[in-house]
């Protein structure tokens, strides 16, 4: 059961994949996209846990570390992306079952059979081959350390999770306490950025009225001296000169950047986007109460597959020959799994 659990959430976390993917082509503001995926979740989650008088253990309060271990792996991935190689972080991101297998040895003694841990190296291999680019060196590492505290904190997120489940707290409430969390963070995050963003357009605005000023005076004395110089030429007998050179200002069209999204619209996308985000780990967490930890945190990473199809498919994308054969591997470890379980 815990096999058809991970991949179901496996295919929520793909599909929430395709439209991050869709969602990074459109502008908007991130934090306030990922609050509103939170915020979502919370809801989601609340509803479910009222409705059905969920219990609300001590246990749930692991749902707090899960939702600050997601918001750091979140931010740390986005700043990874922004800074580094995406082919670098693209392998990271791929690593984290690695970390919640080498955890779940050391702190609860979970051991993979020879057969199991034969499908978790086929599925990392597919994974790693699907996310490897020819671009990789390690001359060029830029950004690595915001890989590795990715791959850090979203294993322990999937820790925690197994540890809740270990510990008896129900699903609904810790999801509640999880997104609640994260979504705090990245609602002050977005506040703060925000907060700076008008300081500073404020501080641009009144630069531009002190120039604005500055210069209408030095056109007023300009006027003034012109109708002085006029007066006394026409005084001479003279004609008044035309001191304009009658040139006007003309301005240049360049291409339309793209309107950014107003903060209605973005938080209602990530809203919708949340659907998704909190439908997998509502299965996820029952997955991890019934498997090996290693093992479905594995099976949920391979959501990758989806997106890569929806990338090959629909966007039309060509694979590479070493994409292709990852996928194939991962799809292999995958049913390797599914016939072992």
């Amino acid at each position: 059961m815990w096999f058809v659990l991970a991949a179901a959430a496996a295919a929520c976390f793909g599909l929430r994949g395709i439209l991050y993917q869709w969602t990074s082509k459109r502008p908007l503001d991130r934090n306030l996209m990922l609050f509103g995926v939170y915020l979502s979740g919370t809801w989601i989650t609340l509803a479910a846990a009222l409705a059905l008088r969920a219990p609300w253990t001590p246990a749930v309060g692991l749902g707090a570390l899960m939702g600050l271990f997601s918001f750091i792996s979140n931010a740390a991935m986005y700043k990874g992306f922004a800074v580094g190689k995406m082919s670098l972080m693209a392998m990271f991101t791929g690593l984290p079952p690695v970390v919640v297998a080498l955890l779940a040895f050391a702190v609860w003694g979970e051991r993979l059979s020879v057969w199991q841990l034969l499908a978790f190296v086929v599925i990392m291999s597919g994974l790693l081959m699907v996310r490897y680019s020819n671009d990789l060196s390690l001359r060029n590492l830029q950004g690595a350390q915001w890989g590795v505290l990715t791959m850090l904190f979203f294993g322990l997120t999937d820790f925690f999770t197994k540890q809740a489940t270990l510990l008896g707290a129900a699903t609904f409430p810790t999801l509640v306490v999880m997104y609640a969390t994260g979504g705090i963070l990245f609602c002050f995050i977005w506040l703060r950025q925000r907060g700076q963003a008008l300081h500073a357009a404020d501080m641009v605005r009144q630069a531009r009225n002190e120039t604005a000023a500055a210069s209408a005076g030095a056109s007023g004395r300009g006027a003034a001296d012109a109708q002085g110089n006029a007066s006394t030429d026409a005084k001479d007998g003279g004609e008044p000169v035309n001191r304009t050179d009658g040139s006007a200002a003309s301005s240049g069209s360049g291409p339309a950047a793209a309107k950014p999204w107003t903060w209605r619209r973005t938080l209602l996308w990530g809203m919708t986007v949340g659907i998704t985000n909190a439908s997998g780990m509502m299965l996820a967490m029952p997955a991890f109460k019934l498997g090996t930890t290693g093992l479905v945190s594995a099976v949920m990473a391979a959501n990758v597959v989806l997106v890569m199809l929806y990338a090959r498919f629909v966007l039309k994308e060509k694979f590479t020959r070493l994409e292709s054969a990852g996928l194939m591997i991962g799809l292999t470890g995958i049913v390797l799994l599914k016939l072992l379980s």
